[in-house]
């Protein structure tokens, strides 16, 4: 399942399931078929995905942690640094959602996804 997320502020932003369901969550929104960000609630949600990526790089993630305490050659911190490298971050995947609710502000447009 894909979400679609759209506003007259700005062009479509489509996301995979586990992606917009986890957007949705920070947003403090139920993950439905269909919803939507009201202008009113734009500010709220901007900051809630800000906080949310501040967090992210905040702690490292468990996974990476277990890895590097079993690392014991250059090879294998070699092979971590490229799965780190090729790791998606938070704010790599919510930074066309915030632009578009940045846009979607400043234009009093709000924002609606469906699947």
């Amino acid at each position: 399942m894909l979400y679609k997320f759209k506003s007259r502020a700005t062009a479509d932003l489509i996301m995979l399931d586990a992606q917009g369901r986890q957007v949705l969550r920070i947003l403090g929104k139920e993950p439905a078929a269909q919803g939507i960000v009201t202008v009113a609630q734009i500010p709220a949600a901007i900051a809630a995905l800000e906080a949310a990526v501040a967090a992210d790089e905040r702690e490292p993630d468990a996974a990476e942690l277990a890895q590097r305490a079993q690392a014991s050659n250059e090879t294998q911190d070699e092979e971590r640094e490229d799965e780190r490298q090729e790791r998606i971050s938070l704010r790599q995947r919510v930074a066309p959602f915030l632009d578009m609710l940045k846009r979607s502000a400043a234009e009093d447009a709000d924002v609606v996804w469906g699947t």
